[in-house]
């Protein structure tokens, strides 16, 4: 059994130090497979945006903690996907859609092919943004 801790992935997004704090915890690999069902990411794309293999994330137990690393690009996904949602209305299709279509502002490329930098995560941050105000992006 998991010893509970007082660290919080909840589905809300995380402030810049909330993000910190949790990522030097460590997150729980159970609460991969959480964020992941946010709006429907396979296990290759979600190994790909915490820069595993999908054979060593299958790996881990679900009480074991993810590296800071991964930790911390597991929170910036989640704040991604809690801010696609509230862009698109909390409609997980279109979102995921989004997610997976290239993007002429980010060079051709999909959002998601751009999560495996930490500066990706806000160049797609970004698009969501530009489209909260109704600029083109």
């Amino acid at each position: 059994m998991a010893t509970p801790t007082p660290q919080s992935t909840s589905l809300t997004r995380s402030s810049p130090f909330g993000v910190i704090n949790l990522s030097r915890q460590g997150i729980l690999r159970a609460q991969v497979d959480e964020i992941a069902a946010l709006v429907g990411l396979t296990d290759r794309e979600m190994a790909y945006a915490l820069n595993m293999t999908p054979r060593n994330l299958h790996r881990l137990k679900d009480e074991q903690r993810v590296s800071v690393g991964a930790s911390e690009r597991l929170l910036l996904l989640k704040n991604l996907l809690m801010h696609a949602l509230d862009t698109f209305e909390g409609r997980k299709t279109i979102a995921l859609h989004w997610l997976r279509t290239p993007i002429r502002e980010l060079a051709g490329q999909s959002p998601l092919q751009l999560l495996d930098t930490v500066t990706g995560f806000g160049l797609a941050d970004d698009v969501l943004g530009r489209l909260d105000y109704g600029l083109p992006a």
